[in-house]
């Protein structure tokens, strides 16, 4: 084939990888992920066989020849070779080289993303191709800016945090646009994109991406005075910089005043804060890096492999900002993740490109191979991305967008923007050679196609078709759906494991829908899943739960078998102490331990774990709660009660889940005459079971009693609308007040 069908072709499947934002396939686990980068791969590993067949046949446009090699590839390869290494000599090869369905963000995807970037520097060789890349990334994001506008915040990405960063590429490619046009009508029109990527920026509300952009911006306008030789214009300049500067300073001082509240334009500055509990939780898993990194300072714990240096480090003091999230994969910081993750050869790799990129910048800046406007606006966007970076990680979106800017810089100081495509050949067909070398590149990218993408869709699918049968009550069609999913053998099986392993556990009722012999069968086969999972990591707190919780089923599930029960039991124990070794702050490990003390009827080695977890953060009131449940299980009323005091008192009524506990609680606290606690589990009850008419009644007698006739009509309402037979008595009550 001629240079330029290989041009076509890789030129419009470089055009295709933009349309990778708009897939979410529902029956995919985690479809906001998987749908995009299975798509991107795929397209990927195609358009590889024309590429390297089309680099051999056409040596002039390799990438890697001495015409074409740049530092930015050089550091680009050295970055992934690091990644390489670091999965090698990491603590999860697994996680590291594959990585896990949620991300999707291993070295085998990450290499997609470079091999795109080596496309574009091979085939985008005039500005009328980058005029046309920039045009599709900008039209495809403002379809994005209109979903998230409509609809939810995240659009089609999943995840505000993407979509933020995402906006911003594509905000200075609008930049990039209106700076390249020559005809001064048409300059303004690559501007209108941002009335609706704006109001989408502000709607994902991503603090760390306020602060990028907003900071870009006042970068640009230093730039843009620094760089100008028109006096006037520097002063402009500066000046509009200065008010900026001023604006923001005052916004910051007046955010907490009441002419704040609810003012849209004080939205942006209120969310930055560094009192936030994201921000506060943020600085506890960076601590956590810097105090782990000695351990593994030259190719870190693994690329990906974040979770164990937090989970090592994890500081129960994490619990006073939030009980929820409290694991983390990624360190919220792609620089201290890459330093963590892949060492001081990782982080001084991936600083590399970026410093090749500056120098490129500066060198065609001075040669005046590049205009101050480029110069401007390229070194703003690699701004906004790396103080956004600063709070969040990459993600498919800001990945195929930095490999975009990064092949516009290559392009930017190679190429002239008047320059032509160069010599094209007439279609001389396919010559044998080609075609061999087709055939070999073919059937390998096909073979990777089928075994890394068609496999895992089919695994996702028989996950969520799992997944549909528990929520139908179908443990029969559960265990089939996962078996067969599991069966047919991908490296992502780790995340459909763990999805069935917590299926079980979360609710062993599925046991009981099946003969004893099929549920023992159940619980085996999950507890080989989990030891599987184990194998890739023995000191993953997090599956060491999981599999000490479906150890502990098992051994209840054989209570009336001694030796099973012990065994289970036993293993358990031996798991759940592991799993502390692993992170000996996390307090909720401790709830499970004192569960297994309580199963195995070791009563004051139960007790003992949850003190030990109440000492752990006493400010976590979750903790308190979860002490006095355990006093009450063994009759310990007086120290139960007095913890229950704790429990209510700072806001712990949503742990009381029990109906028996809450009446019994009730009873308590009304002979005591505290009206407070009285209200508190009274509102428990109703969500606990709001279908009961008798709770509904006895709170609206409550609310007479306190003097409180709006909420007394309500509740007696309630229960006659409950039961209707009730609305005469509701009425004698209601005109009794």
């Amino acid at each position: 084939m001629s240079q330029k069908i290989y041009l076509t072709i890789l030129k419009i499947g470089v055009v295709l990888g933009f349309f990778s934002v708009f897939l979410v396939f529902s029956d995919l686990l985690f479809p906001y992920i998987t749908s995009k980068q299975i798509y991107f791969n795929v397209l990927i590993e195609l358009l590889t066989i024309f590429w390297l067949v089309f680099i051999l046949k056409y040596p002039s446009y390799n990438p890697f020849n001495k015409k074409n090699k740049s530092l930015i590839t050089f550091g680009l390869v050295a970055y992934f070779v690091a990644i390489l290494l670091s999965s090698i000599f990491g603590v999860d090869f697994n996680l590291s080289y594959w990585g896990d369905v949620e991300r999707m963000l291993g070295f085998f995807h990450l290499a997609h993303f470079l091999i795109f970037y080596l496309i574009i520097i091979t085939v985008f060789k005039t500005w009328r191709d980058w005029q046309v890349l920039f045009l599709i990334s900008v039209g495809c994001a403002i379809f994005i800016s209109i979903i998230g506008i409509a609809g939810n915040p995240y659009s089609r990405l999943g995840n505000t945090a993407y979509m933020a960063g995402y906006l911003i590429f594509n905000i200075y490619f609008c930049f990039i646009l209106f700076a390249k046009e020559k005809i001064k009508n048409l300059k303004w029109i690559y501007l209108l994109p941002l009335l609706v990527m704006i109001p989408a920026f502000v709607r994902a509300d991503s603090s760390g991406a306020y602060v990028g952009l907003g900071f870009s911006i006042m970068v640009l306008f230093f730039l843009a005075g620094a760089l100008a030789k028109n006096k006037n214009i520097k002063i402009v300049t500066w000046s509009i910089l200065g008010i900026m500067i001023v604006f923001v300073g005052v916004l910051f001082l007046a955010r907490n005043t009441e002419m704040a509240q609810n003012n849209p334009i004080f939205q942006p500055i209120k969310e930055i804060s560094f009192q936030k509990n994201t921000f506060q939780t943020r600085l506890i898993s960076w601590r956590a890096a810097f105090r782990d990194f000695p351990s593994h300072p030259m190719f870190g714990t693994g690329y990906g492999n974040y979770a164990i240096t937090f989970d090592k480090y994890f500081d129960p003091i994490f619990y006073s900002y939030t009980a929820s999230e409290t694991f983390f994969d990624r360190a919220h910081n792609n620089i201290i993740d890459i330093l963590s993750t892949t060492g001081t050869l990782g982080l001084l790799t991936y600083l590399s490109i970026f410093v090749f990129v500056l120098i490129y910048l500066i060198k065609g800046y001075r040669s005046g191979r590049i205009k101050s406007l480029d110069f401007i606006i390229v070194f703003s966007l690699i701004t906004a991305y790396f103080v956004q970076n600063l709070a969040v990680f990459d993600s498919l979106v800001t990945y195929i967008s930095l490999m975009v800017l990064l092949g516009y810089v290559y392009w930017l100081y190679n190429y002239n923007e008047n320059e032509e495509e160069g010599n094209i050949e007439s279609d001389k067909g396919l010559d044998n050679q080609e075609i061999f070398t087709f055939i070999i590149f073919g059937f390998i990218a096909l073979l990777i196609v089928y075994q890394y993408n068609v496999k895992p869709i089919r695994m996702l699918r028989g996950t969520i078709a799992g997944q549909m049968e528990i929520n139908q009550g179908n443990t029969d069609g559960m265990y089939k759906a996962y078996q067969d999913a599991l069966s047919i053998g991908t490296p992502l099986d780790r995340d459909s494991r763990t999805s069935l392993i917590r299926a079980i556990v979360s609710n062993p009722t599925l046991l009981s829908n099946v003969s004893p012999k099929k549920a023992t069968e159940i619980l085996e086969y999950t507890i080989e899943q989990s030891e599987i999972n184990l194998e890739y990591n023995q000191s993953d707190s997090l599956n060491l739960l999981l599999h000490a919780q479906l150890l502990d089923l098992a051994a209840k599930f054989n209570r009336s078998n001694v030796d099973k029960f012990v065994f289970y039991s036993d293993q358990s124990l031996e798991i759940v102490n592991r799993a502390l070794e692993s992170s000996p702050g996390r307090v909720n490990i401790y709830f499970f331990l004192s569960q297994v003390y309580i199963t195995r009827n070791q009563l004051e080695d139960a007790i003992e774990a949850m003190r030990y977890a109440v000492s752990l953060n006493p400010d976590y009131i979750v903790s308190t709660c979860q002490l006095a449940k355990t006093l009450f299980l063994f009759n310990d009323e007086e120290n139960a009660y007095k913890e229950m005091d704790k429990c209510l008192s700072k806001g712990g009524i949503g742990q009381i889940t029990t109906k028996s506990l809450a009446v019994k609680l009730l009873n308590h606290y009304t002979e005591l005459g505290d009206s407070e606690k009285v209200l508190l589990l009274y509102q428990s009850l109703t969500r606990i079971d709001g279908g009961d008419t008798q709770v509904w009644i006895s709170m609206a007698q409550f609310y007479k009693e306190m003097g409180d006739k709006e909420n007394a009509i309500k509740s007696a309402q309630k229960a006659a609308d409950l039961d209707p037979s009730l609305q005469g008595s509701v009425d004698a009550f209601v005109n009794g007040l």
